[in-house]
């Protein structure tokens, strides 16, 4: 929270720009860059993109969502990394392991996996979203394989493995005492009373779905765009703050129509609470591939697959590709808001300190 706090504050210092053309003063504060803050992720999902952009294959992408029943959701709360780990994991193996089977796709896939821990409501919600092509490339390397139009896999049969490997995956952190439990988890650390919870959570149906595809590479970016560094919420979201309560936009995905969107107004505490149950433990990696898009081989992977699709490499990006980051990211825009004319830097002054430069108030204005 003290990084939100000071994120694009004199807190973490800044800089002065000025003008060209008419010497218009503007200070751009530095950001936090903490990957839950709201002001920072634009910027790093923009980069992230342009980085995906030169991986998209021309075929249909799906979108399959894996989410854990409530029950394991609430041990999820107490062990955060040991499960949502086991989520992403499980999730990337069943697709992976379904589409190899002959009987299904017979080929080897790749996929992009984002972890989500948030309902609408800011509650605790843990789920992967997942991109995949609509087909990989042969068992043999020699030939692709696209899936039958407007279908990917059996959504019965993923979630029957899913289901499988997760729970027996559960049951090893178990035995390793990977697994710790507090409050009304407690009873679960015997582990007579552990088996009956696998036992239970064996006979529910666990959720799989998957949505029909985009509609091309550049359908796919704009959702990625949306969902790879969305934190729990964003700011448009805000709608009032008293000083002691906090109002928000949710939807509510029990209702169908237009009548889903509602107002929630929450204590103070309470919806700073919500918020932080959504932090990450540190290092954790949210955004992951898998498959032919693995990190290790995915330049050779996505080769290989346009090799065999018949496609020509994409042209190299005509933006910065020197790796280089840009110390000063956050100012809104390059352009001066008066003129249009190019801001440049003229002062940066350190954490805790203020300009001394200042922009002029407009004429009219009380300067005092």
């Amino acid at each position: 929270m003290s990084a939100i706090e000071r994120c694009r504050t004199a807190a973490l210092g800044g800089h002065v720009e000025r003008c060209e053309d008419c010497a218009h003063l503007r200070i751009s504060y530095n950001s936090c860059r903490d990957r839950h803050c709201p002001k920072c992720q634009a910027a790093a999902a923009k980069q992230w993109l342009a980085d995906r952009q030169a991986e998209l294959l021309p075929v249909p992408y799906f979108h399959v969502v894996f989410t854990v029943p409530g029950p394991i959701a609430d041990i999820a709360y107490q062990n955060k990394p040991v499960v949502y780990d086991l989520l992403l994991k499980t999730a990337a193996e069943t697709l992976i392991t379904i589409a190899a089977d002959p009987k299904h796709l017979g080929a080897r896939i790749g996929l992009t996996a984002v972890l989500h821990t948030w309902g609408s409501a800011l509650t605790h919600h843990p789920h992967a979203h997942i991109i995949v092509p609509g087909g990989g490339v042969s068992l043999d390397g020699k030939s692709w394989i696209a899936c039958r139009p407007g279908f990917f896999l059996s959504v019965r049969v993923l979630w029957r493995l899913f289901r499988r490997l997760f729970l027996e995956r559960l049951t090893a952190a178990y035995q390793a005492r990977r697994l710790e439990f507090f409050a009304a988890q407690a009873a679960l650390a015997e582990p007579a009373a552990f088996q009956t919870f696998l036992a239970a959570l064996r006979k529910l149906e666990w959720v799989v779905y998957a949505k029909r595809p985009f509609g091309g590479p550049d359908a796919v970016l704009a959702y990625l765009s949306r969902y790879t560094h969305r934190i729990a919420i964003a700011n448009s979201r805000l709608v009032a703050f008293d000083g002691e309560q906090v109002t928000f936009k949710w939807k509510d995905y029990r209702v169908k129509s237009d009548a889903r969107y509602k107002l929630m107004t929450l204590d103070a505490d309470e919806f700073i609470r919500r918020f932080l149950i959504h932090v990450l433990p540190d290092g954790f990696h949210r955004i992951r591939h898998y498959g032919l898009l693995a990190n290790g081989n995915r330049t050779g992977n996505i080769a290989l697959a346009r090799q065999l699709l018949g496609v020509p490499d994409p042209p190299l990006s005509s933006g910065d590709s020197d790796g280089t980051e840009n110390p000063h990211e956050g100012s809104e825009s390059n352009a001066c808001p008066c003129c249009g004319g190019r801001m440049i830097i003229i002062e940066t002054f350190e954490p805790g300190r203020q300009p001394r430069l200042w922009p002029i108030p407009p004429i009219g204005l009380d300067s005092s």
